[in-house]
């Protein structure tokens, strides 16, 4: 794995993390390819959110920085598979909810982009 590479998937991690924790949708389109969708279980369903859906989700609910509340993240796991081809296990939190994302990558004329999120949550007092 080039080292450039991996500092440059940490980069879009980064700004991933500060887009989230700041609902900055700006940030969050500079992260996620305009065609990435958001998938998670619920009831035994899988279920699939477009982009700039989540987006609106994201404006409606206001930043967890506004708020105040706490802010911890961290790449789990990143694996990059080929020269175009990466997977990242990240964890976030927006309180209660602690998340795992696993974010696939596309090396894209634009840099690398998260194409897909697929996410689970604890709800914790």
């Amino acid at each position: 794995m080039p080292a450039s590479d991996i500092a440059a998937i940490e980069a879009v991690l980064q700004t991933y993390f500060d887009g989230l924790h700041e609902g900055d949708t700006a940030k969050l389109a500079s992260a996620f390819h305009p065609c990435s969708h958001l998938y998670w279980e619920k009831d035994g369903v899988v279920q699939d959110l477009p982009r700039e859906q989540w987006f609106e989700m994201v404006r409606s609910r206001g930043s967890a920085k506004a708020k105040g509340l706490a802010r911890e993240d961290r790449i789990l796991t990143l694996d990059q598979s080929g020269p175009e081809t990466a997977v990242a296990k990240v964890a976030c939190q927006i309180p209660p909810r602690y998340f795992t994302d696993y974010l696939v990558f596309l090396k894209t004329a634009e840099g690398w982009k998260i194409v897909s999120k697929v996410y689970r949550f604890d709800v914790r007092e």
